[in-house]
């Protein structure tokens, strides 16, 4: 039922660049004239440093040449800037020596996960866009990172599309001086760009800004005089300033999806919230039956526009469960069912991690800020990891460096660790997770499989707290029980959201292709003592008009069709074959529309 969605990755630049005042308190007290500087010139430091090298990596760069070569400093300068990771950027020391090593085997331990940052997430769209993206949260308008890329061509980096944004602002000043075209490959292109940011180092009353042409390897150079730079840049940064809000959320309409998702992520309402959205449906969309339909809130750019078009033009609810649990889940639901005088379970679940989790604050450290987990996933983080991570912090004393930290919180965001011990970090269990998603206690154990098979069950589940306070307005519709068509049921999120809120489940049709999870839905079916009947099918594509009147006839009709179809290719983690409701998974919510919509012919002409 409810899927996994991915975190993206941000682009590591080649270089990280000072602001204007830093540049200026850097270059100040600077030779006029020379740019050679031996044992008795301590500026050569601050020289590479103005070029926008690391403090780290100038350190090593002088110490490995000598102070008299800056011709060799330069090259090393230049090699560790294609090569570093930036996990070994560190002025502190300890992270070098182990983080390069940690880094290998990453890839591994890869999985489909939710984006770990609050309400300012936004998915950024693959690609060439991502780097888009990247230029508008810089300040750029949208408008101008798409020239930039115009001119620069598709493969261009961000440091290299940033660059000719500035080349373009200075272009339009008329005191500009055009030197030459010259043609360039890559590399010696990347050779002439940091030359002449030595030398701007060297000379600091010229500026020389290169403008990359349509074609890959020509160039522009336009030189100015550095007042009148930083009084045009200060100008254009407020101005940038001013409009970035609305240029981001502009450029991220047209770049990551059509459908607009809130912010903060709270549906149509929230439990003791006295403000709820009002709406009026269609009348297609009216039941019987009510349908209820989930899936992944970031998904590709118009997927929520084709799901609701097919949906009866119903808008989406977009909600997040931090509101509801201890864990983060962006799911996006649409369906008919009433959205006054809904209620929560209770009791109501813990909403921090310490709360839920208490063993695990004796053990948390101070620079560990999290309140709550990530989406809960499909798969575990290895013991190599957590390993990596405990020898990380013995190794960084009592008080880790800030590299360190940064390291090993972000894999914690990423896994969902949580700390068992000093200095160790562990993955949840799936008991944990059953917790946290409402489930009840060892419910994917009833299906006798392993800790990989419940891992992955739990993670394409219904947060239970979330989908119970939709349906909660049932009770009062059903109170003699309901018959529910479940599609893609999974564990049974669906079943044990109704059963928790005391309806009785009078028939299912319980429509599930993994025979482990239809083990398990089986098991709990049989631990609770239901009373209905559990009719089981392997298949949504072999459901057909024929036997669905067959179900109706023998149960007496549908009051809720319910599910979630795959979102293998709609999560952002997917890299390989996110091809939106096109993908051969995710393709299977046209069975659920087909199913539906056959459901509610069926039982307007017979029932």
């Amino acid at each position: 039922m409810g899927r996994n969605s991915g975190i993206n990755d941000d682009d590591n630049e080649e270089f990280s660049w000072e602001s204007d005042d830093d540049e200026k308190e850097n270059r100040a007290g600077m030779p006029g004239e020379a740019c050679e500087a031996g044992p008795s010139q301590p500026s050569l430091y601050s020289y590479f440093i103005a070029m926008g090298f690391s403090k780290n990596m100038v350190e090593k760069a002088i110490k490995k040449n000598g102070e008299g070569n800056s011709e060799a400093i330069l090259e090393t300068l230049l090699t560790y800037s294609a090569t570093e990771n930036p996990y070994l950027k560190n002025e502190d020391g300890p992270i070098d020596s182990i983080a390069s090593n940690y880094v290998d085997g990453l890839e591994d331990d890869s999985s489909d996960t939710d984006d770990f940052d609050d309400l300012e997430f936004i998915e950024a769209p693959p690609g060439r866009d991502r780097n888009l993206l990247t230029l508008v949260e810089m300040g750029f308008s949208a408008e101008e990172a798409s020239a930039a890329r115009d001119r620069c061509g598709l493969d261009a980096s961000v440091l290299e599309l940033a660059d000719s944004i500035h080349a373009a602002h200075m272009a339009k000043d008329s005191r500009g001086i055009v030197l030459g075209s010259p043609m360039i490959n890559k590399v010696i292109g990347r050779s002439i760009i940091c030359f002449f940011r030595f030398f701007l180092c060297c000379r600091p009353n010229f500026r020389l800004l290169l403008i990359y042409s349509s074609q890959p390897n020509e160039a522009t150079f336009y030189s100015t005089s550095r007042k009148k730079r930083i009084l045009m840049e200060e100008k254009c940064k407020h101005k940038r300033n001013r409009h970035q809000g609305s240029r981001r959320s502009e450029f991220l309409k047209k770049a990551a999806l059509d459908v607009d998702i809130p912010k903060p992520m709270i549906g149509f309402s929230l439990p003791f919230q006295n403000r709820i959205k009002r709406r009026n449906l269609p009348d297609s969309a009216l039941g019987p039956p009510y349908f209820y339909y989930e899936n992944v809130a970031l998904a590709p750019k118009g997927v929520w526009d084709t799901i609701s078009r097919f949906l009866y033009n119903i808008e989406p609810e977009f909600v997040d469960s931090k509101y509801f649990c201890a864990a983060m889940r962006k799911r996006a639901y649409i369906h008919n069912l009433p959205i006054e005088n809904r209620f929560p379970l209770l009791p109501l679940p813990k909403k921090t991690i310490q709360e839920a989790l208490p063993t695990t604050k004796k053990w948390w450290p101070e620079w560990d800020n999290r309140a709550q987990l990530n989406c809960l996933q499909t798969c575990t983080a290895s013991a190599k990891l957590t390993e990596k991570i405990r020898k990380a912090l013995d190794d960084s004393g009592d008080v880790p460096s800030l590299r360190v930290q940064e390291y090993v919180l972000a894999q914690c965001k990423k896994w969902n660790l949580v700390w068992v011990g000093h200095h160790k970090a562990a993955p949840l269990e799936p008991d944990e997770i059953e917790m946290l998603l409402r489930f009840p206690k060892n419910h994917t154990r009833g299906g006798g499989i392993g800790r990989t098979e419940r891992f992955k069950s739990l993670g394409n589940s219904f947060q239970i707290d979330t989908v119970a306070y939709h349906l909660s307005v049932l009770k009062n519709i059903f109170p003699d029980g309901i018959n529910v068509l479940s599609l893609f049921s999974g564990i049974g999120g669906a079943e044990v959201a109704l059963h928790s809120l005391g309806i009785r489940l009078k028939a299912v049709v319980s429509v599930e292709i993994s025979e482990v999870n239809r083990n398990i839905i089986r098991c709990w079916w049989e631990q609770t003592n239901q009373k209905g009947t559990l009719i089981e099918v392997d298949d949504v594509q072999k459901l057909d008009g024929g036997n669905l009147e067959e179900f109706m006839r023998r149960i007496g009709g549908f009051d809720l069709v319910i599910g979630g179809s795959p979102c293998n290719n709609l999560t952002g983690s997917n890299r390989h074959s996110r091809d939106g409701l096109e993908g051969k998974d995710s393709s299977l919510f046209y069975d659920f529309f087909r199913i539906l919509d056959l459901v509610k012919c069926i039982m307007g002409k017979k029932f």
